[in-house]
């Protein structure tokens, strides 16, 4: 340990101080200064990937230096855009998206004593109790929940469309692309009697 009081941090180059101090790879980090390279995300044991010495997350450190091919897709982004009009099957248009609004956008309402107002519930929506998702402010227990199967949600696990969110999976069920070639695995292999 350099004499001044700690290592010095991976990616600010200051002393790093016990209390706030972070190891990875061999080298110490502050907490605020853990973040992945690309997307600035807050990193921890089980998020980071470390490339000589650069620090991403998972996500980040995938798309960056991970497998390319057929046969490498990672979700959704990866999927084909033929609709099996080859096939004869046709498709209905989907209707345009529509962003979702905030009922309340005032900052002097907010300030004296106005909330935000859950889209689940109509109720305010204080601090503690937030959290933000499809442009609304949500009641974290109870509301900010699938609107199909009440699964809870968190702001990366979750999908919009027309104000209401949804779990990624009932999203791809109800919403997500149809026909040919859309099977989501076993899962899509149903047995009807």
């Amino acid at each position: 340990m350099p004499l001044g009081g700690g290592n010095k941090c991976g990616r600010c180059s200051k002393t790093v101080y016990f209390a706030e101090e972070v190891l990875c790879d061999g080298r110490s980090f502050h907490k605020s200064c853990f973040l992945c390279l690309v997307c600035t995300k807050n990193l921890d044991s089980t998020t980071v990937a470390v490339h000589m010495d650069e620090i991403y997350c998972k996500a980040c450190y995938g798309k960056k230096y991970g497998p390319k091919g057929y046969g490498y897709g990672q979700g959704a982004g990866t999927l084909s855009m033929d609709k099996g009009e080859a096939l004869g099957i046709t498709h209905e248009e989907a209707a345009p998206h529509r962003p979702t609004t905030n009922p309340n956008p005032s900052k002097l309402a907010q300030k004296f004593g106005g909330s935000d107002r859950c889209p689940r519930c109509g109720k305010a929506v204080y601090a503690a109790e937030k959290v933000i998702g499809a442009g609304s402010s949500w009641h974290k227990i109870g509301c900010f929940t699938c609107a199909i199967c009440g699964k809870s949600l968190e702001s990366t696990t979750l999908a919009d469309k027309d104000g209401e969110i949804y779990c990624k999976g009932c999203y791809g069920k109800n919403f997500g692309p149809k026909g040919f070639g859309y099977g989501q695995g076993a899962g899509a292999l149903a047995h009807t009697q």
